[in-house]
């Protein structure tokens, strides 16, 4: 089926509005929710890419719609870079999906570098749940009432901690100590993928910075 039929397909978005509702099932029922996102293939990618992208947009609409009382610092949209916004989430969560199906095959875990990627994902639907009428509400409370809105945002990467310790447990078939100590060695591991990419990247600057001289050199020198 082309790509293009599977839009006009009822079952296809029958398919898709099942596994992102199934997200909601996850959040509350962890354990059970995150082993049959794995091992029954509750989920898909298409859900987990849709959440992402809900993540990203709410982080980007904060920057213009939340009270600037709570806004630390504030914006100023002189130096706001969208694509550097967007990298500041897409960056670290793609790196942590690397270095955690990296680390976890060490551990003898049982996901695929998709399981942990869906897995991740969904775990961050307390955020989008949270955070957007957060933004709302954030218009609508006085400075001294800022103290829920600070609590409650709090609590939704609490929530997403959570569930993201739930994943690695379920999606692996780790216990809780082997997956704590898991989430350490992946965080070791995001260090070591940074850095190697920092390296690659300045070694990539360098040598074309070189190769650049090198060619202002003979036009110099030949004409």
């Amino acid at each position: 089926m082309s790509f293009f039929e599977k839009l006009r397909d009822r079952d296809t978005w029958d398919h898709y509005f099942g596994t992102l509702r199934y997200s909601l099932y996850c959040i509350v029922h962890p354990f059970d929710g995150f082993w049959d996102l794995s091992h029954e293939k509750r989920g898909s990618l298409s859900a987990a890419n849709t959440i992402i992208f809900l993540v990203l947009l709410i982080n980007l609409m904060k920057l213009g719609f939340t009270n600037f009382m709570f806004q630390n610092p504030p914006v100023n949209w002189d130096d706001v870079n969208l694509l550097l916004e967007i990298m500041t989430f897409l960056v670290p969560f793609l790196v942590y999906c690397l270095s955690n199906w990296c680390l976890t095959t060490l551990f003898d875990g049982k996901g695929t570098l998709k399981d942990i990627y869906i897995g991740t994902a969904y775990a961050m639907t307390p955020y989008v749940l949270i955070q957007l009428p957060l933004m709302i509400l954030s218009n609508f409370v006085t400075e001294e009432e800022g103290a829920f809105y600070t609590y409650f945002g709090y609590f939704s990467l609490v929530w997403c901690g959570f569930l993201v310790i739930a994943s690695v447990m379920m999606i692996h078939d780790f216990l809780l100590g082997k997956a704590f100590l898991s989430l350490i060695f992946t965080a070791v591991g995001m260090l070591v993928i940074v850095f190697l990419l920092v390296l690659f990247f300045s070694l990539i600057s360098s040598g074309f910075s070189y190769f650049y001289s090198l060619y202002k050199e003979i036009i110099y020198r030949f004409y």
